[in-house]
């Protein structure tokens, strides 16, 4: 047998893009291959990229670029390039990065087995809708091992006037019930405590599929696996809400009441020009609705600011709604236009220092808000998954309470006591900052009791993440 050959992946791009470079690595590793942190090392690097916005682009070709110079001054004898940016543009980058080897598309992950025996084709993006991620597929958890990101489905069906992701993802393919309860046991058995569960469009789980499988049948299932503790569902496209689907948010003891719904908008006008489907009216129907039915509910939007046509008037009507949402975590993305696009065809473009600017403005609109909830959690006691070491201070430990998605919602700094990432602790809140929360372990040295209006008078023993 020869020497164990090398490999370097880089993942640009959300969170769906992650599980294709984790089924990469599973591949990888099934042929052979040893990964290594160092692309001057390694013989074959594989680049992930994400073809969704403007700047992702620009970073994935810069990456590219980047990685391609290891040909010269490194190891590497192979540059693959894989996922939505190749899926989108395959003749171009062909014709413009001669130092790539081999181009892959958003849904050919599998066919990196062929690259790495040794194929001798350069082109090989397929039809996306060719391929849904299954069980069995080979995969390799990155990051943090106590936790998952699960992808639930392929594709989506929505046609959303900025939004490109149909033309090169393909129409939505869901994935089994039982097929993703197998994956989920799989983890479950690693070790995998957490399931965040994503897709293009969440909501619209199983309608593709012949027994028309609903997300509320397949959330119940997944909370039913032996060693899981959290589940979490992102990305529900904000239509109807069925009350089968509210009753396993406020009643499973392992479905977290947390919903991630990007909004994107609140003017008639807005949501109008954007194809959503539906008016302002129902944005604020459908958040009274979830707070009104799920006990505890946190809840989560994303918006978009200059879309073209966004006038005052609209941003002033997206504001008022911010206010009054109350929202516990809100991102603000700057519109991007994109070719293939009904918004990228418009007129009225919106100039980037307004669009800037009322970015801008609605981040510091939240902010306060976002303080004001994390401060109703002082005094009270809340589960923490530990993640591990701070990155404040090695002398603390990290986490998040159930209210907080990984990597998007800040975190819970833990100042006393110890445990091991992966556990589920009950701590008591002593303080809040505007997206962290600080606290102590409650059978840990120095918990105690408090009353559940209780302010803790101490101050917090590292600086939060606070904006200036």
């Amino acid at each position: 047998m020869g020497e164990t050959r090398t490999i370097h992946f880089v993942s640009l791009g959300c969170a769906k893009n992650r599980v294709d470079t984790e089924v990469m690595l599973g591949v990888s590793g099934q042929s052979g291959f040893e990964v290594v942190q160092d692309p001057a090392t390694a013989e074959v690097i594989v680049i992930n990229t994400c073809g969704f916005i403007g700047p992702a682009k620009v970073e994935s070709i810069e990456t590219i670029l980047e990685m391609s110079a290891y040909k010269e001054s490194g190891a590497c004898d192979k540059l693959v390039v894989a996922g939505c940016l190749s899926q989108r543009y395959p003749e171009e980058l062909a014709s413009d990065l001669p130092e790539v080897d081999h181009f892959l598309g958003s849904s050919d992950m599998l066919k990196l087995k062929s690259v790495l025996g040794g194929t001798k084709d350069r082109m090989l993006v397929g039809n996306p809708a060719q391929y849904t991620m299954r069980a069995d597929d080979p995969r390799v958890l990155t990051g943090k091992t106590h936790r998952a990101y699960v992808k639930i489905a392929e594709g989506c069906n929505r046609e959303c006037s900025f939004c490109a992701i149909p033309s090169f993802r393909g129409k939505q393919r869901s994935r089994t019930i039982a097929d993703l309860v197998r994956e989920a046991e799989q983890l479950a058995a690693s070790g995998v405590v957490e399931l965040n569960l994503i897709s293009q469009d969440t909501i619209a789980y199983g309608r593709d599929l012949p027994e028309r499988e609903s997300l509320a049948e397949l959330l119940r299932a997944l909370g039913d696996v032996d060693g899981v503790r959290w589940v979490r569902a992102h990305y529900l496209y904000p239509e109807k809400v069925t009350d089968g689907l509210v009753e396993v948010f406020s009643q499973h003891e392992k479905v977290l009441p947390y919903i991630d719904m990007p909004l994107q908008h609140a003017s008639d006008n807005m949501l109008r020009a954007m194809r959503r489907g539906h008016g302002g009216d129902r944005m604020y129907k459908v958040v009274e609705r979830l707070r009104h039915a799920i006990p505890d509910l946190v809840f989560r939007s994303t918006f978009i600011v200059g879309h073209p046509g966004e006038t005052d008037e609209d941003f002033d009507e997206l504001r008022q709604f911010i206010e009054w949402a109350d929202l516990d975590h809100v991102g603000v993305f700057l519109y991007s236009p994109e070719e293939g696009t009904r918004s990228g065809e418009m007129a009225d473009a919106v100039d980037a220092a307004v669009a800037e600017a009322r970015h801008a403005e609605l981040m510091e609109l939240q902010r306060p808000i976002s303080r004001a909830r994390l401060d109703l959690r002082v005094g009270t006691e809340l589960d923490v998954l530990v993640e591990g070491v701070s990155d404040e201070s090695e002398w603390l430990l990290q986490g998040r309470w159930w209210g907080q998605a990984p990597e998007v919602d800040g975190g819970v700094y833990l100042a006393n006591g110890t445990a091991q990432a992966g556990e589920i602790r009950r701590v008591l809140v002593t303080d809040a900052a505007d997206y962290d929360l600080m606290a102590d372990f409650i059978d840990g040295p120095g918990g105690r009791d408090a009353p559940p209006d209780a302010k803790d008078p101490r101050k917090p023993k590292v600086r939060l993440r606070t904006l200036p």
